[in-house]
Parts: structure tokens; C-alpha cells; sequence
């Protein structure tokens, strides 16, 4: 019997129980794959972090779900050096290396008011046409076609892992939002294994640019992803070329989680050659033990 520390973190948000919940474990080297994943499915938060050492990077994170393990978590990112960090596992510095499924990506580390901001640099954003059913894949979160904003294209995208992503016309139907994920893999014949990433340009701040909920691939075990950092920048990479239609740069807040009672923040920066970087802070909630 093995007794595992696991550290709670939210994602996007300085208020613990906002933004997203990540779990972070270290010393995930002593750990088996099936370990792993017998943590996450334990923890029960959309992703379980285990940050191991590598050889070509500063550190390698592997993300599990509850239901498999994932290329790349942009939430679980950001906690993930959020925790190594503030533990002392990284060397204090601003630039670092990170080895994942998606690739070695860069990160970077800056200091704002006290607090630790951590930026991803995501891999190249790509897109894929949806050729499904649009009327089925409405009435899959509990919408009807009439509520989908068909000036757009709905795509899927991708910045390390894929998403459907889906323009919505009015802020008011995102309340009205139940996923039924059981039926996405029949839906997104393509990529069945994507998941729902519905947006609108009404947002709830001001402040903010864009609206989104992210709904969880069946195979994942969970339903809902409260915040989401690569589906916020594969969106960003979206806008920049299918909205405002730029080789400009444009910088993006994204507000999501307020349907969820956990209102979080990401900000992402597109450069003129589709460059994605994501950027969000964290803030440690709480540890506790399970026994594997």
C-alpha cells in the first residue's frame, strides 16, 4: 500500500475553489503508468498532474483524466509550475522547458503584485472542418440549430489536443447548456474522441472578450472542464484568423467557469505567424493523502 500526497491547486484564478482544480502530485518517477492513472481516477478532477524528470527538458508533466492519460493541459500546466515553484523543484528563473505528449514546449515565469504568472507557448495551432450533423450536435448540449452562429465556420482545433469548437449567437443560451456527452463520438465522426468547446463574443465582463464553456470527451471520465487553457488558445488562434481575419497580433482575455460557479481567467496572445501563448495564475487550496 503506497500513501500518495496529492496538491490541490486552482487554475486561473487567485481564490481558491474559482478558476479550475488541478491535482499535483510529485515524485511521479516511482510511479507506473497504471499508478498514475488509478490517482487520477481517485483525485476525480478533469486533469492529475505528475511532473517527473527529463532528459531534453526541465521537466517532463504527464496529465491524466480520470479516464486516460492527455498530450497536453494547459490548467494543469500552470499548476503544475505553480507548484514546483513555490516547493523549490525549479530553479528561480523566468524561461524553462517543458516535456509533454504535444511536444518540448517553452514556458515562462513572471512576477506581477506577488503573485506568479505562468505562460505556455502551445504547440501550432491546427484546424480541421466539422462535415457532421449541426442540428444533432446542438441538441448534444441541450440547444437547438437556430441557437448555433452559422457566419462562423464550427472547426476543430487544436494546440496539443483537439476540440470542436462551436460560435454560439447570444450569451443567454450558455444557462441553457446541459452536454449530453454520451452521444459526441457518434457526433464528431471525424475526431471522436474531441471534445465541446462552445464560444460567443457576449461576454459577462466587460473586460473580457469572449465566453466559452468546455465540455469533456466521453472517454475522459468527466463532464465539464470549468477553465480551459489550450481550448482558450486554439479559440484565440481561431479569432485571430476566422473573426477578426488579421496577420496582426492580438491579445485576448478569455471568461469561462461562471456557469460552474468558478469564474476564471485566461489570457492569450496570438503573434502575426499564429503563435499561441497562454498565460494564467494559481493558488494552492489544499494537500491530502490517498492510498493506492
Amino acid at each position: 500500500m503506497k500513501e500518495i500526497t496529492v496538491y490541490h491547486y486552482e487554475a486561473f484564478s487567485d481564490v481558491p475553489h474559482k478558476g479550475n482544480p488541478a491535482g499535483v502530485v510529485f515524485g511521479g518517477e516511482s510511479l507506473t503508468d497504471e499508478d498514475m492513472q488509478r490517482i487520477a481516477r481517485q483525485v476525480g478532477f478533469n486533469e492529475t498532474s505528475f511532473p517527473v524528470p527529463s532528459l531534453v527538458a526541465d521537466v517532463r508533466i504527464r496529465y491524466f483524466t480520470p479516464g486516460h492519460e492527455m498530450d497536453l493541459c494547459g490548467h494543469a500546466t500552470v499548476a503544475t509550475i505553480f507548484a514546483l515553484r513555490t516547493h523549490g523543484l525549479l530553479p528561480v528563473k523566468e524561461a524553462y522547458t517543458i516535456e509533454t505528449k504535444a511536444g518540448i514546449l517553452p514556458v515562462r515565469v513572471t512576477e506581477v503584485d506577488n503573485q506568479l504568472y505562468i505562460t505556455l507557448q502551445q504547440a501550432t495551432p491546427q484546424f480541421r472542418h466539422f462535415h457532421g450533423d449541426r442540428g444533432a450536435l446542438a441538441l448534444a448540449m441541450n440547444l437547438t440549430e437556430d441557437d448555433l452562429d452559422l457566419t462562423l465556420p464550427i472547426m476543430y482545433g487544436s494546440t496539443g489536443i483537439w476540440t470542436l469548437l462551436v460560435p454560439i449567437k447570444t450569451l443567454a443560451s450558455f444557462s441553457q447548456m446541459k452536454p449530453y456527452n454520451d452521444l459526441f463520438p457518434s457526433i464528431l465522426k471525424d475526431m471522436p474522441n474531441a471534445s465541446l468547446h462552445p464560444f460567443c463574443l457576449e461576454t459577462v465582463d466587460p473586460h473580457t472578450h469572449m465566453h466559452a464553456r468546455h465540455f469533456s470527451s466521453p472517454f475522459s471520465g468527466t463532464t465539464e472542464d470549468p477553465v480551459t487553457g489550450t481550448a482558450s488558445g486554439v479559440m484565440g488562434a481561431y479569432y485571430q484568423r476566422y473573426i477578426q481575419r488579421t496577420e496582426d497580433a492580438v491579445q485576448l482575455v478569455i471568461e469561462q467557469g461562471s456557469e460552474m460557479n468558478r469564474d476564471g481567467r485566461v489570457h492569450i496572445s496570438i503573434s502575426p505567424h499564429q503563435e499561441v501563448k497562454m498565460s494564467g495564475n494559481a493558488v494552492f487550496v489544499k494537500k491530502w493523502t490517498i492510498s493506492l
